[in-house]
Formats: structure tokens, sequence, C-alpha cells
């Protein structure tokens, strides 16, 4: 098999996952290549997503933790694993809000998923949520839910049909909701639907 561009660090992730293999007779976990390269789980996540994408490596089935193995030769069409993980459905604003809809994506997320919950990720355009830590081009992970409680962070339609990301406070008359960037004022609005609430956020380093 032809091997394609690799990166210094994608190099050194596939020499760990053959010499750990050979050495233990089982792949490595993500948590175990993140240990042994003193990085986080979520950096190690988007190397092996590229070896993945690359046909380095592939997944025995979704959702086992040492599932992953170096590809020894070039695979067929059919033998080509399919990806797992959720949809980016498309932007949602963190400043002034937007259209709902954009083109989806995938985005592969087994492995930071929590179990038996339907979730979805939107990236973030604006910062307004930056008191928060989650910046503009972040990506949050959503819950799909329609209610929320106060103070709990959740994708917000406005009567408008805009979205927005924000904290979410009922008030008398309607909602608030607040951003946690001071330099921004908070959205009061008499009715909104809830389209989820936000669960974790992924940074691409």
């Amino acid at each position: 098999m032809k091997t394609p561009p690799l990166t210094r660090r994608q190099r050194q992730i596939l020499d760990f996952f053959q010499e750990y293999t050979e050495e233990h007779g089982i792949s490595p976990t993500l948590e175990e290549v993140a240990q042994n390269f003193g990085v986080n789980k979520v950096t190690i996540f988007g190397h092996v997503g590229e070896l993945e994408r690359k046909g380095m490596l592939t997944r025995s089935a979704p959702g086992v933790s040492r599932g992953l193995q170096i590809v020894r030769d070039e695979p067929s069409p059919a033998e080509v694993p399919h990806r797992t993980g959720i949809q980016i459905l498309g932007c949602i604003a963190a400043g002034s809000p937007i259209e709902v809809l954009e083109t989806p994506e995938d985005f592969d997320l087994a492995d930071l998923v929590p179990e038996n919950q339907d979730v979805y990720a939107l990236r973030v355009q604006g910062t307004s949520m930056i008191g928060d830590g989650i910046h503009d081009g972040d990506l949050v992970l959503v819950t799909r839910r329609s209610e929320a409680r106060d103070g709990e962070m959740v994708v917000a339609v406005l009567p408008d049909e805009e979205a927005t990301l924000k904290r979410l406070y009922r008030e008398p008359g309607g909602f608030r909701l607040e951003p946690s960037n001071p330099e921004m004022e908070a959205i009061h609005t008499p009715e909104l639907e809830v389209r989820g609430v936000v669960i974790g956020m992924v940074r691409q380093l």
C-alpha cells in the first residue's frame, strides 16, 4: 500500500500503534495514546481521524475503545469502513442571531458523545459566550432537548426563525438570553423555541 503524506505527529502516532500492538497484542486506547505523547484526548482524536481518513487506521467496530487497527493492505471500496459519529448541522451565532440551517458536515465524535443521548454539533460564530470558554470557531456539542432549566446554555430559536447560543433565564413576560461577554447585551424575547442544551465543546488545536 502506498503511504499517503503524513505529518510528523501522524507518523509518530502510527508508529506507536504498531509498537503497542506488537507488544501487547491489542491496540491502544485514545487515552493511552494521549498519555504517551503528553497531550489531551481531543488532540489525539483529531490526528487519529486524519489517519482514518487517509486509510492508515481503521475501526473494527463503532464504539470499541481498542477497535482501531493499522491498515496492512490496500482495502477495496467495499471494505472501507464507514465513519461513525454525528452531524454538524450548521453554524450557530454567538453574537447577532443568524439563519438556523446551513450545509451539513460529518464529524466523528464517537468517543466523546455520551451514550443514549441524541447529540449534534454546531460551529460557533462570534464571541458572546467567551466568558464560558467558548470562542469563535469552536464546536459545541448539543443534546437535543425542547426544555431547559434557568442558567443552562441553550440553542434558542427566536420568533423570526433566527438561532443563537446563550444562557436561558425566565423572566416576567418571556425569556432573557444572557451572553457571557460583558461587552454584549442580553436578548429579551416573549417567546422562543429550545432546540437543545450544550453539554460540551471541542476546539481544534
